[in-house]
């Protein structure tokens, strides 16, 4: 056949992409691996000026849309600003509680922090504060080492050295555009996760419950549930009715709220309210003299400056653990921070900057971490009500700024009554929410090495600690990850009746053998951990399609078309496996076609010469081109295996 005849059958023939010089090549992987939004192009042909004030409107993103506030905005904000701040009090002192911290720590985290993402975050709609997985965790990993109640000032600075680095941290990742080392965890290792540390959590808050005052300082669930029923004497009753009171009243706000969205004020108020009816009961009953636990004095005033306490932590033995902290709870608060933004920008339909989150959450923390404030990121329950209140803009997270300062200024006395079994009963309704069981159920139905995952980060946080859960789901999620690349996906295809389309015989049954071609697709990128499985399992696909021709009798197999449109990449051992998948098929007297080549694993076939040893016109663009030009020669030519398995098109010319 010539070539006019071969070209009817690939009038496109696979071409090699023109070298580009080195630097080139870099700065393109570069821009495709830091910066694949391409943040930089809206700079492109702006003056000088213009970029400037571009440049500004980037880095402090309240430049962006303040000049477009307008009075509407306003008032959507105000209303929001105020229902949120009825919830971070009580939250921001539950949530200080959980992290072993003095209870006026956390509503300092309600007033310096948000201010600070105000100017530099892209959210409209997440509202800032501690949350409550991320506190837990920093306290499981700090009592480790020191001792809240025996060394209380030493653990806050720990603490609060722990935000900076959670800051410093969170931040380099967005400066360094990083942002994709948050994403190995995956959404099921994070909903095991938040599950396991639920209800842990929540097994915990059975001391405030039942007005227990020894109890231990570990996470997992038998030593809580043996902390609990060993102190049985010291049971009390009166906090247990209290409790119950509020949590049954709690439940019933948000039940209500849920069902009637327009109420969603009910829900979000409740626990202002709860905190309220409690201190009004203990203070009118002198409850706190009848086994009912308060929090105690308050200090008023603005948020203390905290750089010496940092700089004290710098010179003890203690600065490798507050960093192991720091690191692993800005981990998760970032992750859970960002999933809600993005969550909320979904559904309003505006776009978030990842990286730019990242940076603002750690200037937050940094910022934070000098002035009295530990880990704060975008709590889910807040920010559900925030974005629920009908919030605009940040200026809401603006708004309970001020409330919080006029607070702490003039309030903080008024909590010096309130009971800890309540703040308890707040703590277990908003860790009810987190636990997502219908999530769990829908992970099993679509996934199930997912729900694996889920379950392992689960019970490895109630049964273990916080960190060995952690671990256990990235294991299991890198596991999973290393076994799709060394293990990559390969397909027999076959043709679509009364079609020139070719698809997995697997997945559309109907599709059919081409007489005497195997054809096979590999699904991913071709690398040195799946090298060795891919040169096995072509083989197999040979051994079972020859065995398959033997018992039907069929035309003998001539030709395997190898597929590789989806494998984007290739390394020197992928080359050096389709050299020996070349040199195995040689010998079984079979010729090798290679269909669609990507640009650069063609670049890095040539460069190597294996497109020489193969031939140009063994390589096809599109499997249909493939299956035409051989069904040609089969129908021609009908070659020997054992004779003339070197045969190319051009040679029956």
């Amino acid at each position: 056949m010539g070539n006019a005849d071969y070209d009817q059958y690939s009038p496109h023939r696979v071409e090699v992409p023109p070298p580009k010089p080195f630097l080139t090549a870099v700065k393109a992987s570069i821009k495709e691996t830091f910066f694949p939004d391409d943040p930089f192009r809206k700079f492109k042909n702006q003056p000088a000026s213009k970029k400037v004030v571009m440049g500004l409107q980037y880095v402090f993103t309240i430049l962006e849309w303040a000049p477009k506030y307008n009075l509407n905005f306003l008032k959507c904000d105000l209303i929001a600003g105020i229902t949120i701040s009825s919830l971070a009090v009580p939250q921001g002192i539950s949530y200080a509680a959980l992290a072993n911290l003095p209870p006026i720590i956390g509503i300092y985290g309600s007033f310096v922090p948000p201010l600070v993402y105000a100017v530099l975050g892209s959210s409209r709609d997440i509202a800032i504060g501690p949350v409550a997985v991320a506190s837990l965790l920093l306290a499981s990993i700090l009592a480790k080492d020191v001792s809240p109640t025996d060394n209380p000032k030493l653990y806050f600075q720990m603490a609060l050295t722990s935000c900076l680095f959670s800051g410093l941290f969170q931040a380099c990742l967005g400066f360094l555009r990083l942002g994709f080392v948050v994403d190995l965890l995956s959404h099921a290792t994070i909903l095991g996760f938040m599950g396991g540390a639920a209800t842990t959590v929540i097994l915990q808050q059975l001391k405030g419950v039942l007005g227990i005052k020894h109890f231990t300082h570990e996470t997992d669930v038998v030593s809580v549930l043996k902390a609990v029923f060993s102190q049985f004497h010291e049971w009390k009753w009166e906090p247990a009715v209290m409790g119950c009171g509020f949590l049954f009243f709690l439940f019933l706000t948000k039940y209500f709220s849920k069902k009637k969205p327009s109420f969603f004020w009910v829900g979000a108020l409740a626990p202002l309210f709860s905190v309220i009816v409690g201190s009004l009961l203990v203070f009118l009953t002198h409850a706190e003299n009848h086994n009912i636990q308060v929090i105690g004095h308050l200090k008023k005033g603005l948020n203390p400056v905290t750089v010496s306490d940092l700089a004290a932590i710098f010179k003890s033995p203690h600065l490798s653990t507050a960093i192991k902290g720091g690191i692993i709870s800005g981990v998760i608060g970032l992750a859970e921070g960002v999933a809600v933004g993005r969550s909320f920008a979904t559904v309003k339909n505006y776009h978030i900057d990842g990286n730019k989150e990242m940076i603002a959450f750690g200037m937050m923390n940094i910022v934070g971490s000098c002035t009295s404030c530990f880990l704060s990121a975008g709590p889910f329950s807040r920010s559900a009500v925030n974005f629920n209140a009908g919030c605009k803009t940040a200026v809401s997270n603006i708004v309970m700024a001020i409330v919080m300062m006029m607070t702490l200024l003039f309030l903080t006395p008024l909590f010096q009554y309130t009971p800890l079994v309540v703040l308890s009963s707040i703590i277990i309704v908003a860790m009810v929410g987190i636990m997502d069981i219908p999530g769990v159920i829908h992970l099993w139905k679509i996934d199930k090495i997912d729900c694996i995952i889920c379950l392992g980060a689960y019970f490895g946080v109630t049964f273990g600690s916080v960190e060995i859960g952690l671990s256990i789901a990235v294991i299991i999620s890198l596991l999973r990850l290393i076994l799709f690349i060394a293990r990559p996906r390969t397909l027999a295809l076959g043709n679509l009746p009364n079609s020139s389309i070719y698809r997995s015989i697997d997945q559309y049954p109907s599709a059919n053998n081409v007489p005497g071609i195997l054809i096979l697709q590999i699904d991913s990128p071709i690398y040195f951990a799946s090298t060795n499985y891919l040169r096995e399992r072509i083989s197999r696909w040979i051994f079972e399609e020859e065995d398959r021709i033997k018992s039907s009798g069929e035309t003998s197999l001539q030709y395997v078309i190898l597929d590789i449109t989806t494998a984007g990449s290739i390394d020197t051992s992928g080359i050096g496996m389709l050299v020996e998948v070349k040199r195995n098929i040689d010998r079984r007297g079979l010729q090798l076609v290679l269909v669609n080549p990507r640009s650069e694993v063609i670049k890095k076939l040539d460069k190597s010469k294996f497109i020489e040893n193969l031939g140009q016109e063994w390589m096809f663009l599109t499997v249909g081109d493939a299956v035409a030009a051989c069904r040609f020669l089969l129908h021609t030519s009908k070659p020997n295996p054992g004779e003339e398995k070197s045969k190319t098109p051009d040679d029956n010319a």
